[in-house]
């Protein structure tokens, strides 16, 4: 019994865990680097992550800087950006890409606001099922 309890209370803490990284992906008006953990660059025909070519950091507020360690790949980068689904436009001055975030208006809230929930509410039926699961598991012992 203790065996099942303990696999539960990892899955849930999986699942939370799951949530947390999709809250911190989400563009809300603040340069956030975990935005571009979803972007690969094609980098010698392997799918890299970006901040594996380059250094990502956080210059103001609302700017994500980022410095490839090799020159060459700062067009692949900037080209991957532009074909992903973070919706920023990079500017590329020929040594850095810079991610200027636009502030936000009432309809990207609202937008951030449906898709947090969404979220939320996954997460709450997938830890709902799993107590479901525990639960049907214990009275058939």
């Amino acid at each position: 019994m203790q065996t099942q309890l303990k696999k539960a209370g990892e899955t849930m803490d999986r699942r939370l865990e799951h949530m947390r990284r999709e809250f911190s992906e989400i563009r809300a008006g603040r340069a956030n680097p975990a935005v571009l953990d979803k972007v690969k660059v094609d980098y010698y025909g392997a799918p890299t992550p970006v901040n594996q070519l380059a250094a990502v950091s956080v210059t103001e507020a609302r700017t994500l800087t980022i410095q490839p360690w090799d020159a060459s790949v700062l067009r692949q980068i900037e080209k991957a950006i532009q074909t992903s689904d973070i919706g920023i436009n990079p500017q590329n001055d020929g040594k850095v890409i810079r991610l200027i975030f636009p502030p936000l208006t009432e309809d990207r809230r609202k937008e951030i606001v449906k898709d947090v929930q969404k979220i939320a509410e996954e997460t709450k039926v997938q830890i709902r099922n799993v107590r479901r699961e525990l639960i049907d598991k214990l009275k058939a012992m």
